[in-house]
């Protein structure tokens, strides 16, 4: 059984993501964890279970040509539940080629049971986000 918390799970996602990997890996997930994104598209609010988010992230990794190269402004607030932590943060990433820099908010809310993570609700910026992949189809400047 894992020891980790959910800030050592927060920041191993951090790792991943700036290693170019997918954020989760399935070391980090329990079986039957859910992903939420309420914000998201329609048919990608809500992935359950450890293999399909994994397979997602993967695909979502492999499809989008930016490289994450910081996380900003990062704020870790704990709660009354110790299996809990909400997190602020901005993603700075870069166009490779291109010179484009851009970032976007979020603020996730991290469950995590075990050393895993059973709950993952990650609410984004649509309109930020939708800039950030105009800029990988149309190179042109995003924000900050």
């Amino acid at each position: 059984m894992s020891t980790e918390t959910p800030r050592d799970l927060f920041a191993r996602f951090q790792h991943n993501a700036l290693a170019g990997r997918p954020g989760l890996d399935a070391d980090m997930l329990a079986a039957d964890v859910v992903i939420e994104a309420p914000f998201a598209p329609p048919g990608r609010r809500r992935t359950e279970g450890r293999e399909q988010i994994v397979a997602r992230a993967r695909a979502g990794r492999e499809a989008l040509p930016i490289v994450f190269e910081e996380f900003a402004d990062v704020t870790i607030h704990d709660t009354a539940d110790p299996e809990v932590i909400i997190a602020e943060y901005h993603m700075v990433a870069s166009v490779p080629g291109t010179g484009t820099r851009a970032k976007a908010p979020f603020v996730v809310v991290l469950r995590a049971r075990q050393g895993r993570i059973v709950h993952w609700r990650e609410y984004q910026d649509p309109a930020a986000m939708a800039q950030v992949l105009a800029m990988t189809a149309g190179g042109s400047d995003g924000p900050g």
